[in-house]
């Protein structure tokens, strides 16, 4: 075999364009930029606190251009830190060791031996990855997701009082509209949303075993908890005041498994729209140039509600582990957590990528009335639940003494197709009021809607 270096990763390969900005974020290079930031932001308080009986103030120019470290991180930079890391053996160092290349650059040296004082590892670890977590979801997975929100409110406004057979465990049931479908989706993905949004970021920094044990034997007299938990919160994160050695990850498994019920409402709607789709009840518009099927030219398959599913799958099935593994640590520190949250990427990703399909297959599919009236014209047999509820009504008014009205209608519709001359020879034996009787002689299955009309635009 000849080939080149090939991603391993779809994502990285045949997917690559569509979940780019989340690989700008959440791969190695961008977890190497947030530590970049931490570690800086970290040397410029202290510098700047005071806190050493020198002074090691450091001047806004300065400040400024160690910020372009990490503002304006690129691929010479990870490639620096990549080839001090193989030397080291330690990505953290490695880290350091650049910040100290940019310190002597400014002939700043005295500040050497303040770039990552009294910090672990992985107080440096869990600020990055709640920095790029938090960026990638405001920037990039929210946003994703509500547009695809925004794009079912349309379509459930549009559809509200589009009539449609429902299919109760499959079968024909009491119709609806198309909207008030859509709507409950919209309803259900928009709660979610809001619990997303509420996400806390937690961040710590108080040492090898969260006693901030070398801070208080190198500067006794300092309150390192409040200078802690000022960088914390100076990088927008919620300080987490009790660890052990690392943060202990309960929110990111929150996080994760609130993303997974999203994920989870959205295979349910894909599922529905292959279903749909399927019925006749949209009709799939051909793409100019695209294939179907490699030898059924008539082919439109729904590839786009399909690809969402096994995506969501994935995404969810390492979610999952995610979120299971990262709250438990043995005693004060074990490593499980490093290996495991170098695929948070890959579980956005394919996240993103399945949101991506389900709104780019609502864009290629129209609605087709014609298959749904048919539909509900065949099935005269749904409004049995209307007429042993309107005779319900009547026998509780005291104006029918008809008994058992369901038992009834189960006789005349079970296992039956009906039509309109059927329903109607029995209404008219119905022994019931006149206002009842032409209440039901007027109800058709596409009329038989209730308040979905209205439940739909309230999306």
């Amino acid at each position: 075999m000849s080939l080149s270096f090939q991603p391993l990763s779809p994502l990285d390969g045949r997917y690559a364009s569509q979940v780019q900005g989340l690989s700008l974020i959440l791969s190695e290079a961008g977890l190497n930029r947030a530590r970049i930031q931490v570690e800086i932001e970290w040397l410029i308080l202290l510098a700047n606190k005071d806190l050493f009986g020198k002074d090691r103030y450091v001047t806004e120019d300065q400040v400024r251009r160690l910020r372009a470290s990490y503002d304006y991180f690129t691929d010479a930079d990870f490639k620096q830190v990549k080839e001090i890391e193989s030397q080291t053996s330690h990505d953290v160092k490695a880290v350091e060791y650049f910040v100290r290349d940019r310190l002597t650059e400014m002939g700043r040296e005295d500040l050497h031996e303040l770039t990552h004082f009294a910090a672990t590892s992985e107080d440096v670890n869990n600020l990055s990855y709640a920095l790029i977590i938090k960026q990638a979801m405001n920037e990039i997975w929210l946003p994703k997701a509500r547009d695809l929100v925004s794009s079912l409110t349309e379509l459930a406004k549009a559809y509200a009082a589009l009539p449609m057979l429902s299919r109760t465990h499959g079968q024909p049931a009491t119709p609806t509209t198309m909207g008030k479908e859509i709507a409950v989706f919209v309803y259900r993905l928009t709660r979610q949303l809001k619990r997303i949004e509420t996400t806390e970021y937690l961040g710590k920094f108080s040492g090898a075993t969260g006693t901030y044990s070398a801070h208080m034997v190198a500067l006794p007299e300092v309150n390192w908890p409040q200078i802690c938990a000022e960088l914390v919160e100076s990088l927008g994160l919620r300080f987490n005041p009790l660890t052990t050695q690392i943060e202990s990850h309960d929110w990111q498994a929150e996080l994760f498994s609130s993303v997974v019920h999203f994920n989870r409402i959205v295979h349910n709607l894909a599922t529905d729209m292959w279903s749909y789709i399927s019925m006749g009840y949209f009709r799939q518009i051909p793409v100019k140039g695209a294939t179907g099927s490699s030898t059924m030219p008539h082919k439109i398959n729904p590839i786009r509600f399909e690809n969402a599913e096994s995506n969501l799958e994935i995404s969810n099935a390492l979610f999952d582990v995610l979120a299971a593994t990262l709250v438990t640590s043995r005693l004060q520190r074990d490593l499980t957590d490093s290996s495991s949250q170098r695929n948070i990427g890959v579980a956005f990703g394919h996240s993103l990528l399945a949101l991506d399909n389900i709104q780019k297959g609502l864009t290629e599919i129209v609605v087709a009335e014609s298959v749904m009236a048919v539909d509900l014209a065949e099935n005269w047999e749904v409004l049995a639940e209307a007429i042993q509820t309107v005779i319900r009504a009547e026998v509780a008014a005291g104006r029918s003494k008809i008994s058992n009205p369901y038992d009834l209608l189960k006789d005349l519709t079970r296992g039956k197709r009906l039509t309109r001359e059927d329903l109607a020879n029995f209404i008219l034996k119905l022994e019931i009021e006149k206002p009842a009787k032409e209440r039901l002689f007027a109800l058709s299955p596409k009329d038989y809607i209730g308040l979905a009309a209205k439940l739909a635009q309230q999306s």
